[in-house]
């Protein structure tokens, strides 16, 4: 329904009473601007909620979840923005500690 190609994780946390306008403000001045077909993350300070800002090339979309238990796996001291592929945003839009998906968690033969 909804392409995305690239998603990006914004550290530093989004009040969640903000509204399309607020998120969409909040990604240009983090991003640059909002890319058609990326999917920007926020979280609030206690990282029990998210919103998802996607541009899809017409408008934009803004979708929250919250978790019942528990927290999201957020970062605290990165970068003010990182990429994410799809298995980690998959891992952690169910709350998993999605750092360890991929090449981090790979054993290699020495």
């Amino acid at each position: 329904m909804i392409r995305v190609e690239a998603v990006w994780l914004a550290v530093e946390p989004l009040d969640m009473r903000a509204g399309t306008e607020a998120a969409l403000t909040r990604v240009v001045n983090v991003f640059g601007e909002a890319r058609p077909h990326h999917a920007y993350l926020f979280t609030n300070r206690r990282a029990n909620r998210m919103k998802v800002l996607v541009h899809d090339g017409i408008g934009v979309w803004l979708v929250a979840r919250r978790l019942n238990v528990g927290k999201f796996v957020w970062p605290k001291d990165a970068a003010a923005t990182a990429s994410l592929s799809q298995a980690r945003f998959d891992a952690l839009v169910v709350g998993l500690p999605w750092q360890r998906i991929g090449e981090a968690g790979v054993i290699r033969v020495l």
